[in-house]
C-alpha cells in the first residue's frame, strides 16, 4: 500500500465521520425518570434540547426530589445521547473503540 492510498483512505474516513457527526446533531433520545414524571430530550451531540415536568410533582416542600429527578431525567439522557454516537461510530470504525472519537 502506498502512501497516497492510505492517505486517500484516511480522508475518507474523515468525511464519514463528519457525516455521521452531522447526522447525530439532528437525532434525538430522551431521559426519564420518576416514572416519566420528569423527561429530557437530548440531542445525539449531547445537547439538552428540552425538560419536562408533569405539574403533578411540582410541590415546594419537595424541590430536593424534584432537583434529584431532573438530574437523574439529564444524566439518563445524556447517557442514551453517548450510546448513540458511540453506535454511529462504531459504524465507522467496524466495532474498533478508538480512543477521543467518543
Amino acid at each position: 500500500m502506498d502512501i497516497s492510498s492510505l492517505m486517500n483512505q484516511v480522508q475518507q474516513a474523515q468525511d464519514k465521520m463528519k457525516k455521521i457527526q452531522d447526522e447525530l446533531s439532528n437525532k434525538t433520545v430522551t431521559g426519564a425518570s420518576g416514572g416519566g414524571m420528569v423527561t429530557v430530550t437530548v440531542s445525539g451531540k449531547q445537547e439538552i434540547l428540552s425538560l419536562s415536568i408533569e405539574k403533578e410533582i411540582i410541590d415546594a416542600n419537595e424541590k430536593k426530589m424534584l432537583e434529584d429527578l431532573i438530574l437523574s431525567a439529564v444524566n439518563d439522557g445524556l447517557h442514551k445521547a453517548r450510546e448513540l454516537g458511540q453506535g454511529e461510530m462504531s459504524k465507522l470504525t467496524g466495532g474498533l473503540k478508538i480512543p477521543g472519537l467518543f
